[in-house]
């Protein structure tokens, strides 16, 4: 590699990094090749920073370069599709930007059961089990993703342990976080149930969630009316602001006292 040594490329992925931006790195490169080895050092960086839990089993850079070398990035406008309920599932999918939609159809509605983001893992106990998809996933926003093929991607996990070990906790994360929802809303009050669901949406969105009340509603196994009274009701004690597709949480001390039953 001609131009600048590998010393500058480090130096360019890290300042790309943390402004999040590609801007500050085009200074320092050039070539097509050097951007080239830019955004594979970038992905390697996310896919060890982002996959599974990088505090309980680190990925070596062999190891991330092995699970970069058989994912295929993949984007999505919002309105498509990662895969569609009942479709074969050869592959498994890892969000790296961008929310998505898992939903099924009932009785020709669309049923939204939930709502990821970035580090989510999709389709891949339907992968592993070679059947079918069980669910649709469908970009609310702008997606960026990587690809695995059931193919290409067991040979790689049989032959590095730490990335079956990374791979078995983000799934037993995404199986955690579903139990603990279930937990949270048994025995509460659909006004309780509301309240808890935007606490959690909103934890890591600042405060704004884009969720209908149709979304809410089959989230939470409600009507649309109830839902309906139950936002009013934090509307009106100054809790939650709403508008078209879209709450934004105004004091998150009131939803937490009403979320843990609380009427105030």
């Amino acid at each position: 590699m001609s131009g600048h040594p590998r010393g500058e490329l480090t130096h360019a992925a890290e300042l790309a990094d943390a402004t999040g931006s590609l801007f500050a790195a085009v200074t320092l490169i050039a070539t097509p090749e050097q951007r080239m080895t830019l955004a594979q050092d970038q992905h390697l960086a996310w896919l060890a920073r982002s996959f599974g839990r990088p505090d309980y089993l680190p990925l070596t850079r062999e190891d991330a370069e092995s699970l970069l070398k058989v994912a295929e990035p993949v984007s999505r406008y919002a309105g498509s599709h990662l895969f569609k309920e009942g479709q074969t599932a050869d592959a498994a999918f890892l969000i790296e930007s961008g929310e998505v939609d898992l939903y099924r159809v009932h009785s020709g509605r669309r049923r939204v059961v939930a709502r990821v983001g970035p580090g989510s893992v999709l389709g891949d106990i339907a992968m592993f089990g070679e059947g079918t998809y069980i669910s649709s996933a469908r970009a609310v926003t702008q997606v960026k993703a990587f690809r695995f093929s059931r193919d290409s991607l067991i040979p790689e996990l049989a032959q590095h342990p730490a990335l079956c070990l990374r791979w078995l906790v983000a799934g037993l994360r995404q199986l955690q976080h579903t139990q603990r929802r279930i937990v949270h809303l048994m025995h509460k009050t659909v006004l309780a149930q509301v309240a808890d669901l935007l606490i959690e949406e909103s934890a890591h969105k600042s405060g704004e969630i884009e969720l209908s009340q149709a979304a809410i509603g089959t989230l939470l196994g409600a009507s649309r009316q109830t839902v309906n009274e139950a936002l009013g009701s934090l509307r009106d004690i100054g809790a939650i602001k709403t508008g078209y597709r879209s709450i934004t949480v105004i004091d998150r001390e009131t939803l937490t006292r009403v979320a843990a039953g609380d009427k105030t």
